[in-house]
């Protein structure tokens, strides 16, 4: 398995609220960890068993080594994981409050010199893995070019297109075997509301017309609902009720 990926060093700060514009506020913890959406599916599907790779770009800097330091002691293959002086590895100042609700400043730094020559690169790995997983948290194009070489070797893609950015060519939706957007993405993407689950049933309709093979939207709370082209019934799979904590990318504490 591989995953295409942004990597991001988390500064977690947790407070009673979240401040207002211009206020200075007390928190009650601060964490330093590492996270993106990508990279922690990757952790996350090594330690349930899988051979997880990762291709990426991180700053010369030591919240990189840090983070390839991380992905080594979770079993994850960084050998397409280079090493820039052009920009800093990614970081996302965080804060998050009693409801578990949180504010997030992304900086993609690394991320966004990950190029298509960079993926041409790991072309090899890419015809040997069993599932391609991209998110638009590098280039689109970079993206796009992944998601092209899983679909030449027959490997199976998974496109999480996060964060949404309108106007996606036809092609992203073409390319993958599985589009997996959330509620707010799917919303932008389809240009439809997406409140409901009647509302999600109308967005994967334009998905599949887009081309799409399977389309998932996950809506929180609400579950995730789901069609594919031989399926073209949405199906809703409802989620189990819990008590949101924190709702972050950041998976991997490393201090307190």
């Amino acid at each position: 398995m591989i995953r295409f990926i942004y990597f991001l060093s988390l500064f977690q700060s947790y407070v009673s609220r979240l401040p207002k514009a211009g206020e200075t506020i007390t928190g009650k913890k601060f964490n330093i960890g590492f996270g993106g959406k990508g990279a922690n599916q990757c952790v996350c599907s090594s330690r349930l068993g899988a051979k997880a790779c990762m291709v990426g770009k991180v700053g010369n800097d030591t919240f990189g080594t840090g983070m390839i330091q991380n992905f080594k002691e979770n079993n994850v293959n960084v050998d397409y994981v280079s090493t820039t002086e052009e920009a800093f590895t990614g970081a996302a100042p965080i804060a998050v409050n009693d409801e578990g609700q949180n504010s997030i400043i992304v900086i993609l730094g690394a991320n966004l010199l990950l190029s298509v020559e960079d993926i041409n690169a790991a072309e090899s790995l890419i015809s040997s893995s069993k599932v391609v997983v991209c998110q638009l948290e590098i280039k689109p194009e970079t993206t796009l070019a992944a998601l092209k070489l899983a679909k030449k070797h027959n490997v199976k893609s998974i496109f999480n297109p996060a964060p949404a950015q309108s106007g996606l060519s036809d092609e992203y939706f073409t390319a993958c075997d599985y589009f997996c957007p959330n509620e707010t993405e799917a919303e932008i993407l389809s240009g439809v509301p997406v409140k409901c689950i009647k509302d999600a049933e109308k967005a994967i309709e334009i998905f599949l017309e887009k081309g799409c093979k399977t389309v998932i939207i996950t809506m929180g709370e609400l579950g995730a609902v789901f069609a594919s082209q031989e399926n073209k019934t949405p199906v809703h799979v409802p989620a189990t009720p819990v008590t949101a904590v924190d709702t972050t990318v950041s998976l991997f504490i490393q201090s307190d």
